[in-house]
């Protein structure tokens, strides 16, 4: 007897047509490619080297600073080559202000969200890669508001150099810092705008001056499970952390609460991330947001013991950030207890995140949201 699989939910993997797309900038391009930027625009070629070397290694966004290219021509090249992307309209803390949600404006008005903490031995920030979310998991705010668009490499890689000067000028307690960390969980599925993340992480990884120079194993990218695009971040050579977004270790509800699954089920998404952690050596993630009586029952925990016993994997908890309305909540903490300990049981690496943000709508999505009904 064969059980037929539910309707899909709907799922969005082309953005809506875009009336004006974002002004191109230097971190859309390859550092090959950069030079011809900067001669299409009317400048010498070498310019895009200098202007690189101000934005990626001394993360500088004030041209008079720029003191090896002529006062008279760095308004023009700054506004050229580095056009202004993001603009903050808003930053929550708490924490004691090592946790920091900053609310960022697009060219468009659209809004996204990006999230810097400081821990006593790493910073991280974390950051939107689309505005909205074509993947309609039912308990994540930014999967209910739809997809809006793709950010584009400039857009994503501009919320990185925000925070990286943001740790360097001091803005968060315990003085300057370096950005360690970038994890790419924010607003969006990155697998799904597949050629500005992999831009990004090239911006990220590349030494000065052509990036930040920051070690891939110090980032990581977020999926629902787009197998496709596993299979082809894993011939990269980038060799960043993968985290695959699994929620529950059963086909029958990941249907309905990661409704890619209808795709690529649980056993297609673990092979996937088997094949990249073999190419890559890197252990991968599996994240999983305990929702109280959904996902939380001890037989779930054995089931997801059983399937990672023999993988190279580690389990991150997250206790659910419920969003208002919602009918999902956090689990007990007598129930996560024991998931945990469950999946100890089989030597599977677990760890609880840390629940930061809950006062700031720390929950992907959930700022932005609050700020819209505002405008």
């Amino acid at each position: 007897m064969t059980t037929e699989r539910p309707t899909e939910l709907k799922l969005v993997f082309d953005e809506p047509v875009q009336r004006k797309k974002a002004p191109k900038h230097l971190a859309d391009f390859a550092p090959a490619e950069r030079k011809a930027f900067a001669k299409e625009l009317g400048f010498q070629p070498f310019r895009a080297a200098q202007v690189a070397t101000h934005y990626f290694t001394h993360l500088s966004n004030e041209p008079d600073e720029w003191t090896d290219i002529p006062a008279a021509e760095r308004q023009s090249i700054a506004q050229a080559l580095t056009p202004k992307l993001i603009e903050l309209v808003t930053t929550r803390t708490t924490d004691g202000g090592m946790t920091r949600k900053d609310l960022w404006k697009l060219h468009d008005g659209v809004l996204v969200e990006s999230v810097l903490m400081r821990y006593t031995d790493r910073t991280t920030v974390c950051i939107s890669s689309q505005a909205g979310c074509g993947m309609n998991c039912p308990f994540c705010a930014t999967g209910q508001a739809g997809l809006t668009r793709n950010l584009s490499a400039g857009e994503i890689t501009d919320q990185i150099v925000a925070a990286a000067r943001a740790c360097a000028n001091g803005e968060m307690p315990g003085g300057p810092t370096r950005l360690s960390n970038i994890v790419f969980m924010g607003m969006g599925e990155p697998l799904a705008n597949y050629n500005a993340v992999v831009r990004t992480l090239r911006n990220i990884t590349d030494p000065n001056p052509d990036g930040l120079g920051i070690s891939a194993r110090s980032v990581v990218v977020s999926t629902v499970g787009l197998v496709p695009g596993i299979e082809k971040l894993m011939d990269e050579g980038i060799n960043c952390t993968l985290a695959v977004s699994l929620h529950t270790p059963d086909d029958e509800l990941r249907d309905s609460l990661v409704p890619i699954n209808n795709r690529f089920n649980v056993r297609e998404v673990l092979a996937a991330a088997d094949a990249y952690e073999k190419k890559t050596g890197r252990r991968y993630s599996i994240e999983y947001a305990l929702i109280r009586d959904i996902n939380d029952q001890s037989w779930r925990s054995d089931l997801l013991g059983r399937l990672l016993k023999n993988r190279n994997a580690h389990v991150n908890l997250i206790p659910l950030n419920p969003t208002p309305g919602s009918k999902w909540t956090a689990s007990r903490r007598e129930d996560e207890a024991e998931f945990v300990r469950i999946l100890e049981g089989y030597g599977v690496p677990v760890t609880v995140r840390d629940t930061r943000g809950r006062e700031i709508d720390g929950a992907c999505g959930q700022l932005a949201a609050s700020e819209k009904e505002k405008i």
